[in-house]
């Protein structure tokens, strides 16, 4: 009985010492706010706690205030609470409509006060689907296949936008490694914390983003989806850009010193090219030339035949007797001869002149291809220009055009001793023609003197004479001749395959001239662009850096802007857990088994 008295007896204290606590620690608050004088606090925190179901739907909000007082007293804060509560001590705070007043009198003083209708600075949409057919929350609890979640980070256009601008969010999702396999998430970072995996996905600040998490999953049950903001007040140093900028002013010259060498090829092509025209015109010069000169062979043999027939025929006629011959045809034998004569002297002069513009256009050639650049590129160069960020099919057209320029002047090497050649050639020709022009006129000359002077009745045998040999003379001269038109006509069958590469050669040049004028024109661009890249690293350097560089963002209250002192406020979001509602019941039912005592001894552990 005693022993049944004095646990009656401890039952009753301890019951009855939670009031006595209680009641002297309120009578003694009381007494310290009668007397507390005004408090000072050197910084205050703003802890915003929010909670959301399972698709990102606000549901409660409330915020931890916390003072580093520096002298105990009477502190006033603002904020729409719907009602407070102190987490420091069993002061009572006392609230007029947004004025908060507390008694301070420790140096971390904490209170909560709860809000409603206050929207957070940023809407979560997120929302899940099984198999590829979307589904809400809680009908995937206990479900097994392939979860893919969805989510979505947007600026609340009724929050407040000083944070969204500011603040940085991480979104965590935890997983259960042996409900959840293959988790792929493309934006996020999977860690593993003990037998969980954790996903987790970082947005911006002034960003909205969108992320997925797909896994096979099994018997689904799933934590809280956490979210947290905090200001991105890191300041980003400027990075080291020195190797790269100069390696891009390196590129810049390069580039520059490229347009320079493509300015000069332009150069050289465009002589070049007239050159090639100028010579085109004196090929075309000389094939009409041979081309006549091959027409008019025929009647020249036709000619020389027929002069040879009548010298044989006066030769033959003289020696048959003076009384058979008509020595009228004699007068017209010097006429025939000069005749001939003057149309090798045509030949010979048309021969000169084009001997003449095929040497001016060779020398315009000559030197128009002696003028191109021979620098030499090499294919590590070319590579490492491909390689420099430079316009491709630019770059295409500058080694197009530099290989062209290696093979018309090594064309132009193979070739260059036959294109020396046809001066002399021609010489020679025009030098043969005169030589048999002269020779015509003067058996003219003497033909036509012995005639005037000579008594033909005594004179016949030494004309017999004088006519045989020159009929045997001229067969010569007419075998000569044969010979030479012969080479003519070849000539002019054969050259005009040489004219017509002549004249693909200048298209060539040509189209060249204009690649090499818009190679000219890209590289130019090439040039102008590149010599500003140090510059416009920097500028993007500097763009990168102000956009994500908030160090001098200055924090502000979430609850009202009459507070001061605020040195920092972050957000802690938390979304429902997806559990079987077996485990909560069973946490109940554990709770309702508990005994009094237990409930009691609960309140001092």
């Amino acid at each position: 009985m005693k022993f049944k008295r004095t646990s009656a007896g401890f039952a009753a204290f301890l019951l009855a010492m939670p009031t006595l606590l209680v009641s002297a620690e309120t009578q003694n608050t009381a007494e310290d706010n009668a007397e507390a004088g005004e408090g000072t606090f050197d910084k205050k925190t703003e802890v915003v706690y929010a909670t959301l179901d399972a698709a990102g739907d606000q549901k409660d909000l409330y915020v931890v205030n916390n003072f580093t007082v520096s002298n105990f007293g009477e502190i006033t804060d603002y904020g729409d609470y719907t009602n407070v509560q102190n987490l420091t001590d069993l002061t009572p705070i006392e609230q007029q409509a947004r004025q908060i007043t507390l008694n301070a009198q420790e140096e971390e003083f904490y209170y909560q006060g709860n809000l409603e209708n206050r929207a957070l600075p940023w809407d979560f949409d997120i929302s899940y689907s099984l198999d590829g057919e979307e589904t809400d929350a809680d009908s995937l609890i206990g479900q097994d296949g392939k979860l893919n979640i969805q989510i979505d980070s947007s600026k609340n256009a009724d929050g407040e936008e000083l944070f969204f601008n500011n603040y940085m969010v991480q979104i965590t999702m935890t997983f259960d490694a042996e409900k959840f396999k293959n988790i792929e998430a493309p934006d996020g970072t999977i860690a593993t914390a003990g037998k969980n995996r954790q996903v987790t996905f970082t947005v911006m600040p002034e960003k909205e983003e969108s992320y997925t998490v797909s896994a096979d999953v099994t018997d689904l049950e799933m934590e809280a989806i956490e979210i947290a903001a905090v200001p991105s007040s890191v300041s980003i140093d400027e990075p080291d850009t020195t190797e790269v900028k100069e390696e891009m002013t390196s590129l810049s010259d390069a580039t520059a010193e490229v347009n320079n060498g493509v300015g000069e090829l332009q150069s050289g092509i465009a002589e070049l090219n007239n050159g090639t025209a100028s010579l085109y015109d004196g090929s075309a010069q000389f094939q009409d030339g041979i081309t006549q000169l091959s027409q008019n062979a025929g009647g020249l043999i036709e000619g020389s035949s027929s002069i040879q027939q009548a010298l044989n025929q006066m030769s033959e006629s003289v020696g048959a007797g003076v009384g058979d011959v008509d020595t009228s045809e004699f007068s017209e034998l010097p006429g025939a001869f000069r005749q001939i004569a003057g149309g090798l002297d045509e030949v010979g002069t048309g021969l000169t002149n084009l001997s003449g513009s095929y040497e001016q256009a060779y020398h315009a050639l000559d030197q128009a291809i002696a003028g191109m650049p021979e620098h030499h590129v090499s294919e590590e160069e070319i590579a490492a220009l491909y390689e420099s960020g430079a316009d491709e099919a630019t770059v295409n057209k500058l080694v197009e055009s530099y290989q062209s320029s290696l093979a018309v002047k090594e064309t132009y090497r193979q070739t260059q001793e036959a294109f020396a050649a046809v001066p002399g050639a021609l010489s020679g020709s025009t030098g043969a023609l005169g030589e048999m022009s002269g020779n015509l006129y003067s058996i003219a000359d003497q033909l036509e003197s012995g005639l005037a002077a000579s008594n033909m009745d005594e004179s016949l045998g030494q004309l017999q004479q004088g006519l045989a040999t020159l009929a045997a003379n001229y067969a010569d001269f007419h075998s000569g001749l044969n010979e030479y038109t012969g080479g003519v006509s070849q000539l002019a069958g054969s050259y005009s395959e040489l004219h017509s590469g002549l004249g693909g050669l200048t298209g060539g040049t040509d189209e060249l001239e204009n690649g090499a004028g818009e190679l000219y024109s890209g590289t130019s661009e090439l040039a102008s662009a590149t010599s500003e890249l140090p510059d416009q690293l920097q500028e993007e350097i500097d763009a990168m850096l102000s956009e994500f560089d908030k160090s001098d963002f200055e924090p502000v209250s979430f609850v009202s802007e009459e507070n001061e002192n605020v040195e920092s406020v972050q957000f802690v979001i938390k979304t429902d857990s997806l559990k079987k509602e077996d485990d909560e019941t069973s946490e109940v039912e554990a709770e309702e088994e508990k005994s009094f005592w237990d409930r009691l001894m609960d309140l001092f552990n």
